[in-house]
């Protein structure tokens, strides 16, 4: 269990302006490259300014969230989802507790991903054409921003700018949006809206609204706010990132308490990982002088089916 603490004064997330992506000039892709390095290796966090999805979109996000989470339960129900290998749909309040040992979380979520032919496919809500199509662009657009991120992490790490894209080919990332009421005065002890965790897969691309509630534990081990930028996104690696890097790029630990707004909080993270039978392991520049790597390789699938474990139980 990690025991709640008040957070530190925001000093360490940078703000990385990542227009140099979409740059033809190589000199421009490395710039924001190594500032990306730097962001993965001292907070595993940073802000990714003019990153090129329209503000309409992004606004259009929460008004979406505010309408289905304000649904009557029974309705939000008719779509709850399953724990597996493939989570779809609506997910209650307190079902997820991300922090073991801690309560359950004070949050529901909804989720969706790609869909393939013969694959699993989403639950949509009856009577909410509009809430499927805004979803449906939003993840068009951050399925864009997150290769282009994929791509500066590769770079980041004296890759070729390729390297990841065969593990990500076709895939779309896995989206939760969320909702948060205010923090009760009756919770019960370290019951936060999101307990202490790391993400699973690579990348997460966080978009917030402006109630604030994000805290990340820095590099010192001091919890600091991460504090609304607008037309931002948070962007955030998982643990496979460790494994990829031999531990050189962190995987850190944060959560949220909606305790300061006296508000609902919504946000919608973008979790983004490579197919179920890619292969990860150390990448060439990250291996030991040494020994093996700290870490076996192992396929997404794996680590991934674990993560489900651990968090729901089986």
């Amino acid at each position: 269990m990690s025991i709640y603490r008040a957070p530190a004064a925001m000093t360490s997330i940078p703000v990385i302006d990542i227009g140099g992506l979409a740059s033809a000039e190589p000199a421009s892709r490395k710039d924001v490259a190594w500032q990306i390095h730097k962001a993965c290796r001292d907070t595993g966090f940073f802000y990714a300014a003019n990153h090129g999805i329209p503000q309409r979109l992004l606004d259009g996000q929460f008004a979406a969230a505010r309408a289905f989470f304000a649904r009557p339960l029974a309705e939000k129900m008719a779509v709850h989802f399953r724990p597996g290998a493939h989570n779809r749909g609506y997910e209650a309040m307190q079902r997820q507790r991300l922090d073991e040992g801690s309560p359950p979380d004070l949050k529901e979520s909804f989720m969706f991903a790609g869909e393939a032919p013969d694959g699993p496919r989403n639950l949509w809500p009856e009577g909410m054409a509009e809430f499927r199509a805004q979803m449906e662009s939003y993840h068009t657009a951050v399925t864009s921003l997150a290769d282009r991120l994929m791509r500066a992490f590769a770079l980041s790490l004296d890759l070729s700018e390729s390297y990841f894209c065969d593990g990500f080919e076709g895939v779309k990332p896995s989206i939760r949006l969320l909702h948060y009421p205010p923090q009760p005065k009756d919770a019960a002890f370290n019951q936060l809206g999101a307990g202490a965790h790391t993400d699973w897969g690579a990348l997460t691309l966080l978009l917030q609204d402006d109630a604030g509630g994000l805290e990340v534990c820095n590099a010192d081990g001091q919890w600091i706010s991460a504090t609304p930028i607008p037309g931002t996104f948070i962007v955030n690696l998982g643990d496979m990132v460790r494994r990829w890097t031999n531990d050189m790029y962190q995987s850190t630990p944060h959560r949220v308490v909606n305790a300061a707004s006296g508000r609902d909080r919504y946000s919608c993270a973008a979790f983004y990982s490579p197919r179920r039978d890619y292969v990860v392991r150390c990448v060439p520049t990250c291996l030991p002088e040494a020994g093996p790597p700290h870490y076996a390789p192992c396929t997404t699938g794996e680590h991934m089916d674990e993560m489900v474990r651990r968090t729901y139980g089986g």
